[in-house]
């Protein structure tokens, strides 16, 4: 006869995820996510496969955390203020009470850079992608954009939205809104 499992898989899943923003995927150990999320390896592995199958449920999770941005910044219709306002929005919710510092997914994509590991890939291509398209979107409101500086300029977003992510890792306050005030400057 099957056990009932003794704790809520979403909560598990946050704790983890949350381990795993602070540490990354390779300093984090089975121990470590055994003692932070309340539950055994046993149960880890149930319910998850393994350390990869619950990272892949952690950048999930993340994606769903992260969404509220994304869809705000979807529906707005501003231009480049809005994908500015993205920008301030991606550093505030490193302010929140509980959240690490930058951005799991840039973390992840810097950790996974040189790795061949096609699940991860495929969730970075598609939150990257995802983000991309956005940018061009709004870019593309400006009628005195042209299709390559549209393009130029999303790559150049895309870029600057991770060094801004990575930044707020080390950087102060000022400073992080320094960068994104001359990110603007040149849009």
């Amino acid at each position: 006869m099957a056990r009932k499992k003794e704790y809520i898989e979403s909560e598990v899943v946050e704790k983890a995820m949350n381990l795993f923003w602070r540490n990354g995927y390779e300093k984090t150990s089975m121990h470590m996510l055994e003692k932070e999320m309340g539950i055994n390896k046993f149960s880890i592995y149930a319910s998850f496969g393994n350390k990869h199958g619950l990272f892949i449920e952690s950048l999930k999770s993340y994606k769903k955390k992260v969404n509220s941005i994304f869809e705000n910044f979807k529906n707005a219709n501003k231009g480049v203020e809005d994908i500015k306002e993205f920008f301030y929005d991606s550093v505030r919710i490193c302010d929140e009470n509980g959240n690490q510092k930058g951005c799991l997914i840039t973390n992840t994509y810097n950790e996974f850079s040189e790795r061949e590991d096609a699940l991860i890939q495929e969730e970075m291509e598609s939150f990257m992608s995802k983000l991309k398209e956005l940018f061009i979107e709004k870019l593309g409101m400006d009628d005195s954009k042209d299709k390559e500086t549209i393009l130029r300029q999303a790559n150049f977003l895309l870029l600057a939205k991770h060094g801004l992510v990575a930044a707020t890792r080390v950087n102060s306050p000022q400073e992080i809104e320094d960068y994104i005030e001359m990110t603007f400057k040149n849009i």
